[in-house]
């Protein structure tokens, strides 16, 4: 039996409401479009895309830019009995094959890596093979502000899209004036 956005909130974070704006989120990802959200530090980003999550079923690939971030929500999700791991550069490569294996097999809902991770040859030979159901680019900002000198494996991420032509791909940020927001969904 599938949940309603507002029953999976209240059954893993028993929040009886939506913050303004955060549905409106939501409902755009479950109805398979491709979305930009802006809100507040704080203003609950992750849970518009972990709710879809766990309602779409598969996997989701969460892209974010620091491991303690990916540490953070991972912990947070397993803490609710929310299957959930990452992949960082601490992990050795037998290692990420096991995540990546588990992965295949559907043992977890949140898959977190970074965009290096992300372009990586080994991960992409994996990629089209995960049910991955939603793609997220969490701090989406980076895209722009970091992807043409400090981290230019953001901008690769788009190259990964093709790859996945049928998923939708959500971008989450806090901050983001107008000329961000057109480079990030550009």
């Amino acid at each position: 039996m599938n949940l309603t956005p507002e029953e999976t909130l209240f059954e893993y974070w028993n929040y009886k409401a939506f913050r303004p704006g955060q549905l409106e989120i939501v409902q755009s990802i479950l109805n398979q479009n491709d979305v930009l959200a802006l809100l507040p530090t704080g203003g609950g980003k992750s849970i518009c895309f972990q709710v879809p999550a766990l309602i779409l079923g598969g996997l989701t690939l969460v892209v974010s830019p620091l491991i303690a971030l990916m540490k953070d929500q991972v912990d947070g999700l397993k803490s609710k009995g929310i299957s959930a791991t990452y992949i960082h550069s601490g992990l050795a490569w037998t290692e990420i094959k096991q995540i990546l294996e588990n992965a295949l097999q559907g043992h977890y809902q949140l898959l977190y890596v970074s965009p290096e991770r992300l372009t990586s040859s080994n991960f992409e030979g994996y990629l089209q093979n995960l049910p991955i159901k939603l793609l997220v680019v969490d701090e989406a900002h980076c895209v722009s502000m970091w992807g043409k000198d400090f981290r230019p494996s953001f901008l690769r991420i788009a190259s990964v899209r093709q790859l996945l032509p049928n998923v939708p791909v959500c971008a989450f940020t806090a901050s983001a004036p107008e000329w961000i927001q057109e480079e990030i969904i550009s």
